[in-house]
């Protein structure tokens, strides 16, 4: 029998960031948790459909449900967590560019405390 270890641990930017996630459309929520899930289980490399890299060490959980998608941006920091950034409903095929640039601060300055 194969056992497996939860080795990752998933937290938020912020208390804000995490009931912007928590918040989502109740379908949507319930896949975002199930991706959470397998994160830290297996760790963030999941690939498409749950997870995909981004650009400069950000990368994306991809949340579906019968009310739409949502993307939570999140960066790996030391050891075996990621930090989630922001999540936002999606309303075109790119995240907004403003979006992405407050991903990177909150990244750098993640990275700026270690």
């Amino acid at each position: 029998m194969i056992t497996y270890s939860m080795n990752w641990k998933v937290t938020f930017y912020s208390a804000k960031v995490e009931k912007e996630a928590l918040n989502l459309p109740k379908s949507i929520l319930a896949n975002f948790l199930r991706i959470v899930d397998l994160i830290e289980e297996f760790g963030p490399d999941l690939g498409r459909p749950h997870t995909a890299p981004l650009s400069s060490g950000l990368f994306e959980i991809r949340a579906k449900g019968k009310e739409g998608i949502s993307r939570s941006v999140f960066c790996t920091v030391k050891g075996q967590e990621i930090v989630i950034l922001l999540t936002a409903i999606k309303k075109s095929n790119a995240l907004p560019k403003r979006h992405m640039e407050t991903a990177r601060k909150r990244m750098k300055e993640i990275r700026d405390e270690q």
